[in-house]
Order: C-alpha cells, then structure tokens, then sequence
C-alpha cells in the first residue's frame, strides 16, 4: 500500500511541475502574441500605404505595348520561401503549412526550390518530394526579423543575377478571427504585367488624382524596394503570430489534460491513503480487543 501511495505522490510531483512549465509558456506565447499582432495591424496600413504610392507613380505611365506572340518559353525557377517554426509545442502549424505548399507548387509548371524558415518546417518538409534550398533561421523578436528580410532578398536577387527567369512566392500561415490560423501564399515576384494589373484594380481613397514630385523613377525604385521588404517581413510577422496563436492553444488544451489528471492523481491518493488509515484502525482496534479478551 505505501508503494502505491508513494508512487502516485511521484505522479503527482511530476504532473505538478509540468503544469508550472504549461503555464509558463502560456504566458510567453499570450505576451508574443501582442507585440506580434501590433506589428501585423501597422503593417497592414504601412502596405496599403506603399501600394497606393505605386499606383500613384504607375498613373500615367504607357502600358507595355502588346507584341506579337512569341515562342513559349520553357517555365522557369520557382522559389518557394515557406516560414514555419523552429520549435515544436504548436499543433499542426507545421503539417498543415508543408501540406499546402505541396498542394499549391504541384499545380505550377517548372522546376521548385523550396527555402524553408525554421528548422521545424525544414524538416517537415524533407518528408515530401519537394527539393530543399535555402534554409533560415526564424526570428525570435520584432527586432530580428529586419536581417532575415536581408538575407532572403539578397538570395532573390542572386537568384535574378543567374540570369533565370524566376518566380518567388511566400507561404506562410495568417491569423484569423474565429480560428488560429490559415496557411496563405503570395506571388512575390517578378513584378510584370500581372503584378500591374493587380495594383490597377486598387481604388484610390479620394477623389483627387495623385501626383509624384521630383524624380517618378526614383520614387518608383524606392516604392518598389519597400513593397519587397513589407510584403516578406508582414509574412514573416504573422507567421510568428500564427505560431505563438497555435502554442497558445495547445498549452490551454495541455492544461486542462492536466488538471483532469490531477483531479484523478489526487482522487485515487486521497482514496487510497484513507484506506490505508482504515487498515490502521482496524488493526489497532482489533489488537485492543484481542488484548481485552485476553485480560
């Protein structure tokens, strides 16, 4: 009996302890997520406010002439920059983001690279057919994510230098309200006819027509280097808030496992000791009558 008692004591310690580490990394994932959801809502107007700016820099300029059709060229290099995780604890943040590019790139024409962001998603990702480039390390803060985007559009324009008619796409997951999140891509580039025709569509906020001072190239240039630089590091940010979303709801699953199993711990060594108590009794009340009788 007191190896029983002594064993679900154990049990308990131990269950005990990891609901502390439960509750910890609820709390860290619950203080991300808002740093994290700060940056996605300034970015969301920031992107809009760079979008704008290209239409505005876009109106007036001669639509490419449209030329006689050509030989169809072989499809070329897709690069697929999928962000992910680095650490697990997240559900099936990685599964279902490795399940959707494999979806999505197989219905593309052309040879895949895929570079992966975050050892989690990298490795998942070795479980599929698809060929692996580029990895990354993920950031771990608002601050880190800034040197990533360097890195990955160094490797993209290393990519154009080559020579290779390539195409960039970013997947990532999105937060969402009534659900955690929702695996999405974006065509980064090549910024051609479709990727004008898209910003065409946008409308414009007033009814005055925009006008660009000085230099329309030079504003073209630097409008298009920032809707590089705020389309990747928006992916980036909400991948982060999708994930520490995902680990906030697995931690919350995980202690309530918890708690129920301490409910149960403690039922069973509540019961158990009293039964032990009631052996006792019993002993000593019959050794009192044995004693009785005897005198």
């Amino acid at each position: 009996m007191s190896d029983t008692i002594a064993s679900l004591r154990r049990k308990i310690g131990t269950a005990g302890d990891l609901q502390s580490v439960v509750r910890t990394m609820k709390a860290v994932a619950a203080s991300s997520i808002t740093q994290y959801e700060r940056a996605v809502t300034a970015l969301d107007d920031y992107y809009r406010t760079v979008q704008l700016g290209l239409v505005a820099c876009m109106r007036g300029m001669e639509p490419p002439r449209a030329s006689a059709p050509a030989q169809r060229r072989e499809p070329g290099v897709i690069a697929a920059v999928v962000f992910g995780s680095d650490q697990g604890l997240v559900g099936q943040f990685n599964d279902l983001m490795a399940d959707f590019v494999v979806k999505t790139l197989g219905v593309l024409p052309g040879q895949k690279t895929v570079w992966a962001v975050g050892e989690r998603i990298q490795s998942r990702l070795t479980e599929t057919n698809l060929p692996l480039g580029k990895s990354f390390i993920l950031p771990n803060s608002i601050g880190a994510i800034t040197p990533l985007v360097g890195q990955i559009l160094i490797e993209v324009e290393t990519l154009r230098e080559k020579g290779e008619d390539a195409q960039v796409y970013l997947f990532h997951n999105q937060p969402k309200l009534g659900s955690v999140y929702t695996p999405v891509s974006q065509r980064l580039m090549p910024l051609d006819d479709v990727w004008r025709n898209d910003l065409a569509t946008m409308h414009w906020p007033t009814h005055q027509l925009p006008q660009v001072m000085n230099d329309k190239e030079a504003t073209l240039l630097a409008l298009v280097r920032e809707y590089l630089f705020v389309s990747l590091f928006r992916a980036c940010a909400e991948s982060l808030a999708s994930e520490n979303a995902s680990r906030l709801s697995a931690m919350q699953r995980a202690e309530k496992n918890i708690d129920e199993l301490l409910e149960d711990l403690n039922r069973s060594f509540h019961r158990l000791r009293q039964s032990g108590i009631d052996e006792e009794l019993f002993d000593v009340v019959s050794g009192f009558e044995a004693l009785t009788k005897s005198q």
